[in-house]
């Protein structure tokens, strides 16, 4: 299935995959597309290098998938970690 995305949605799915704690499901569930989709992007839209990296770095990642996450229901977040609001970090 192919599936056409803006400039800012491509942006979003490759900072979402990118981020270690949100899991595949996150994105699935906002736009739509599965695990294999969102490896499909980073491979074509990132440096060969990046791609390789990150995939090195997500392969059997527990965050990346929520059923293998250590913690129960909600999301994981650092005690310093500032308010996030509408995807974009609150000013200080």
């Amino acid at each position: 299935m192919k599936h056409e995305f803006t400039i800012e949605a491509l942006d979003r799915i490759i900072e979402m995959a990118w981020e270690d704690r949100t899991t595949f499901d996150a994105i699935k569930f906002q736009f739509g597309i599965k695990e294999q989709d969102v490896i499909d992007i980073m491979r074509r839209e990132m440096k060969l290098s990046s791609f390789k990296m990150w995939r090195q770095r997500v392969q059997g990642r527990h965050t990346k998938h929520s059923k293998k996450r250590p913690f129960e229901d909600g999301r994981f977040k650092c005690s310093r970690q500032k308010q996030i609001t509408h995807n974009k970090i609150s000013k200080r």
